[in-house]
This record gives C-alpha cells, structure tokens and sequence, in this order.
C-alpha cells in the first residue's frame, strides 16, 4: 500500500508542474502580441486540459465501480474469468461515458 502512495504523489507532482507550465506559456502566448488563427488554436490545445481530467475520472469511477460489483457477485475464483469480463465492461462504459460527454460538449460549442 504504501507503494502506491509513493506512485500517486509522484503523478501528482507531475500533473501540478504540468499544469503550471501550460499556465506559463499560455501566458507568454498572450503577452507577445496580437493572436493568429495557429496560436488560438495552440491556445485552445492547452486548455483542454479539463477534458482530460475527466476522462480519466469517468474511466476510473467505472472501474472501481465494476470491482464494487464484482464483490457481489457470486462466482468460482480458481476458474471463473468472469471478474476479468466484467470490470472490461466498466471500463468500456466509462470510454463510452466519455466519448458522451465530449460529443455534447462539442455539440454546445
């Protein structure tokens, strides 16, 4: 277990400094001048930072959802392969939830 707090800190740490560097050259982007069309596009590349958050919280909520689940359901585990079939079935659902929300969101742009 504490592996993998040690794993988690360290991605946090990278996604912080990632972050913190697109904030740094959307800035930069901004103050040297006037926009084109290529630099509101790259502008528009570093902001849609959120969306990828939100993939993986959907991916990750439904395959944590799917082991919720698998703990209720009944089977053999020496040789069962259905807990490998359903957690793939969450973890489907989530890009599918995904794929969703970036339809509509897409849609209202």
């Amino acid at each position: 277990m504490p592996f993998i707090i040690v794993i988690l800190f360290f991605i946090l740490i990278a996604v912080f400094i990632l972050a913190l560097n697109n904030y740094r050259l959307k800035k930069r982007i901004i103050e040297s001048g006037p926009l084109d069309e290529i630099r509101l596009k790259f502008l528009q590349n570093l902001s849609d930072f959120g969306t990828e958050s939100m993939k993986w919280a959907i991916i990750l909520m439904t395959t944590g959802l799917g082991l919720v689940v698998i703990q209720f359901i009944p089977y053999s585990a020496e040789d069962s392969s259905l807990p490998y079939g359903v957690v793939i079935m969450f973890i489907a659902a989530g890009f599918f939830l995904y794929y969703l929300f970036i339809r509509h969101k897409r849609n209202q742009e």
